[in-house]
């Protein structure tokens, strides 16, 4: 039973060697079984090569793989977006999407099986949260989509901790999960192609900056005044504005880095002229760049996405104000591809919130 033992993608390279550790064998081990784990691809505990049989016996008894199963997919008309509903061995699904482009490969992970921030135009918030999920559970997902490269001779180089969840609301297992992937002597991916997305949760954002931990960094904002953005974002009523803005530029001091805003643009909403300037004044003065997207429509939200002179129109307010934006490239509308859409179609079953953590 999975449950009764561990599983080897949930330990980050210390944690591995006190597990072997606690088995009575030395770490000198663990470089044999770690390669095996993100150098060869293993998928079962027994085919990691070069270990004595005594070792051999213990990992097959007292370990697994937490192999993701794949519950359903969908392919684009075009090809380039693919997107999985993976089946977690309690029977919770989640989802990851790949996404192909000009020269690049990108996934996007969940951190949760649903989510507790409660986002209205986001179909993963309106289902609630079920739990957090494991750092081997986020690894997995990384490690499906890299057999699913490899097979078509392709390789993956960005990862998006933007799928379901918040992934500052798992803060713990997020973070060991990252340890895992950029593991030099693994899957050795690039943390600045690792970008962690988040709906503005503060302490989480400030950890981060003690931490100097190197992902990027995207705060998804969709208003520039608490009201507008509590309507939008129900987390913004725990950390206002003030909070929040203070906590982006102690980040961006502290690291030296460029901070991202995702602005999801809603007709009639928040894209006008005036939310582009309010936004324009927030963020004067601060490293920022903005990523504005059309809204991917969801069937529990009435809203819909702007139209494209109002996107080009929020863009020349925001240049007018310093601030530089992305139009990022809406991908997957034709099989939901939008976080939680395929989750909610294939099984429209409601699901249970719990607290969030402060």
């Amino acid at each position: 039973m999975p449950d009764a033992t561990v599983n080897l993608y949930d330990l980050p390279r210390p944690a591995l060697d006190a597990r072997l550790a606690s088995w009575g064998f030395s770490p000198q081990y663990r470089e044999r079984v770690w390669t095996g784990l993100y150098r060869d691809g293993v998928t079962a505990p027994g085919d990691v090569t070069g270990l004595r049989p005594d070792l051999q016996a213990v990992i097959q008894e007292r370990a697994h793989l937490g192999v993701l199963a794949t519950h359903h997919e969908s392919f684009s008309s075009d090809g380039l977006t693919h997107k999985l509903l993976l089946r977690l061995h309690d029977g919770q699904t989640i989802e990851t999407v790949l996404m192909r482009f000009k020269g690049r490969a990108t996934v996007c992970v969940s951190t949760q099986a649903g989510c507790a921030m409660g986002c209205v135009f986001c179909a993963t918030g309106q289902m609630g949260l079920s739990r957090h999920l494991t750092p081997g559970e986020i690894v997995g997902q990384v490690l499906h989509v890299t057999r699913v490269l490899r097979a078509q001779g392709e390789s993956l180089r960005n990862i998006v901790l933007m799928g379901m969840g918040e992934p500052l609301h798992n803060y713990e297992h997020t973070m060991a999960a990252v340890d895992i992937l950029v593991d030099p002597k693994g899957l050795a991916l690039a943390p600045r192609f690792i970008t962690l997305s988040t709906v503005g949760v503060v302490p989480g954002i400030l950890r981060l900056a003690d931490e100097a931990r190197p992902v990027q960094l995207a705060v998804s904002l969709h208003g520039a005044t608490d009201a507008e953005r509590a309507a939008l974002v129900p987390a913004g009523r725990r950390w206002p504005l003030n909070e929040l803005m203070d906590a982006c530029r102690y980040y961006v001091a502290k690291r030296k880095r460029r901070i991202f805003f995702e602005w999801t643009l809603i007709s009639g909403r928040n894209d006008t002229a005036e939310h582009a300037h309010t936004l324009g004044q927030l963020l004067h003065g601060m490293d920022a760049h903005v990523n504005v997207i059309p809204l991917n429509p969801t069937v529990g939200y009435d809203g819909g996405p702007s139209v494209p002179d109002a996107v080009r129109a929020f863009q020349d307010v925001l240049t007018s104000h310093g601030v530089p934006s992305t139009v990022r490239q809406r991908r997957g509308i034709d099989i939901d591809a939008g976080c939680g859409q395929l989750k909610a179609a294939v099984e429209r079953k409601p699901r249970r919130s719990l607290p969030v953590a402060s």
